[in-house]
């Protein structure tokens, strides 16, 4: 066990780093040599830390999104309005938006779920016009013999024209197209997630914002100041997707925290 103690004490690796080196090992010995772990003493386990989410103000998250433009400010808009993440954002495609019922439906997201989040009013007119960029694009591209979109899993197969449609193109499509699989065909995937997390940083650094916010911080926001507005946990918890309640717990204690509260050493 002198290199699960090494981690701990002399990289100083998180809890998860350790454990997951500590799995492999045991599954080294029990599945690859066959070999009895024994019972494993001396070990120093790395104590797991509880860390609270950093999350932006209304006021925060405005001055980041004004020095944003163009479709990276429209995704961080949808990632803030809508809570997602950044990959589900990446994914989303045009039938996943239902201007109607001003929701939007994110499918395979993380632990393979899918669920139904809110498309803000203020965002709809602005994402209407994108999608009509979209479908312009998608036009140009199938007029010179491209502009499919990757399926996943066996849907190619099922639905071989599905590929071909525009309700299954990405609503931030990438600037290229590339061949696909065996058969070569050109399609268009989704945007680099990389691509609004680089907007993202230096938008922070130009508004001014000194917390450590990454893209991933405006679904943070959006959780806390839905709770602030008085929205209950339980709704939280299923625009977030968390399997577990007590994952969206976390954005209570961040609330508490962040309240206005006068020190006493202001009554002094």
């Amino acid at each position: 066990m002198q290199f699960i103690n090494h981690l701990a004490v002399k990289r100083k690796v998180a809890a998860s780093t350790q454990s997951q080196a500590l799995n492999a090992i045991a599954f080294l010995y029990r599945d690859v040599l066959a070999i009895p772990l024994g019972e494993i003493t001396g070990l120093n386990r790395v104590q797991h830390r509880k860390r609270v989410p950093v999350v932006m103000t209304a006021s925060e998250v405005s001055s980041v999104l004004a020095q944003m433009s163009g479709t990276t400010a429209l995704m961080a808009k949808v990632m803030f309005g809508s809570g997602l993440r950044v990959e589900e954002c990446c994914t989303l495609r045009l039938k996943d938006i239902d201007f109607s019922s001003s929701v939007i439906n994110v499918r395979d997201g993380k632990g393979a779920k899918d669920r139904t989040t809110i498309l803000p009013a203020r965002l709809q007119a602005a994402l209407q016009a994108h999608l009509l960029l979209v479908a312009q694009l998608h036009a140009d591209d199938r007029a010179r013999g491209a502009g499919l979109a990757p399926l996943p899993g066996a849907l190619e197969s099922k639905y071989p024209k599905a590929a071909e449609s525009l309700a299954w193109q990405f609503v931030f499509p990438s600037s290229v197209c590339r061949s696909w699989g065996q058969s070569g065909r050109m399609v268009r995937w989704h945007v680099s997630p990389s691509t609004i997390q680089r907007a993202f940083r230096q938008a922070v650094v130009r508004a001014g914002v000194m917390k450590h916010a990454t893209v991933h911080t405006l679904r943070h926001s959006f959780a806390t100041q839905l709770l602030a507005s008085g929205t209950d946990i339980r709704t939280i918890q299923l625009l977030l997707g968390h399997r577990n309640l007590q994952t969206t717990m976390i954005y209570t204690h961040v609330l508490e925290v962040t309240r206005k509260v006068t020190s006493p050493f202001d009554n002094l």
